[in-house]
This record gives structure tokens, sequence and C-alpha cells, in this order.
């Protein structure tokens, strides 16, 4: 299980200093949004996650299997306005805003096309995978 994450207001109009364990890092806005660019923004933060993820559970999955993966690469961008193009959300309902992620993985090494489909399978049940398309529940109160 994961620790805790502090998140604290900082400098400027959206800097905030994160802290995990023993690391520490800004987080901020664009110049262009009126943040000062000091860090990731949020959005960063939630795909580099899920990046990361992605490429956790595919290097253990084919170091365990012996499937000769030798690189990973995972690029992601979210879309904010995706109900518009949606064909598969017919439950937009009340709020036709649907949030959407892009995820692109490049597998590197000698893969036969099986090899690379099945890894391609592994990589939607990475755990940060799972909780964003899973039910969740985000439980707030004053402290």
């Amino acid at each position: 299980m994961a620790g805790e994450v502090i998140v604290r207001s900082g400098e400027g109009r959206f800097g905030t200093l994160v802290e995990a364990g023993r690391h520490q890092w800004m987080m901020d806005e664009p110049v262009d949004v009126g943040g000062a660019d000091t860090g990731p923004t949020p959005y960063d933060m939630l795909l580099a996650g899920l990046g990361a993820c992605t490429s956790m559970t595919l290097n253990l999955y084919a170091r365990r299997e012996g499937i000769p993966l030798e690189g990973v690469t995972v690029r992601l961008h979210h879309d904010r306005n995706h109900a518009k193009d949606c064909g598969h959300c017919a439950d937009a309902g009340a709020n036709p805003r649907i949030e959407a992620i892009f995820r692109t993985i490049t597998l590197e090494g000698p893969l036969s096309p099986e090899q690379r489909a099945h890894l391609m399978e592994i990589a939607e049940k990475c755990p940060v995978h799972r909780t964003l398309t899973g039910v969740l529940h985000v439980h707030s109160s004053a402290g």
C-alpha cells in the first residue's frame, strides 16, 4: 500500500509543495493560466502515475514470464471535452463533458506479435489503470 502524500500551498497563485516519503517536488500551472510554471501540473502528475505504473507492470510481467522486453515508452495526454466525438459514451447524461486519457505504449525488443498483443492486455491491468477505470471514492474531511 502506498504511503501518505502531503500537499501544501506554496508560493504564487498555484505553486504547491508535494511530499511523498522522503521525496519533495513543486507543482504549478503554466504561465498562460496564471501559474509560474515551477513544476508539473496536477494532470501531468496523474498521467505520469498511469504511465509509470504501466511501464513498471509490463517490465515486471515480462521479466517474470521470460518475455524479451527491452524497454517501454508510454506517451499520454488528457482530453477534457471528449463527449462530442465519443461513440461509446452513451451514458453522458446531464454532463456531456467526458474526460479521456489517450495512452500510446511502445514496446521495444525482439517480441513476437503474440507477445506484443499479450503485453498490451497486461497494460490494461496495471493497478493505477484499474483504479482510474474502476469505482473510485474520494473521502474528504476537515483536519
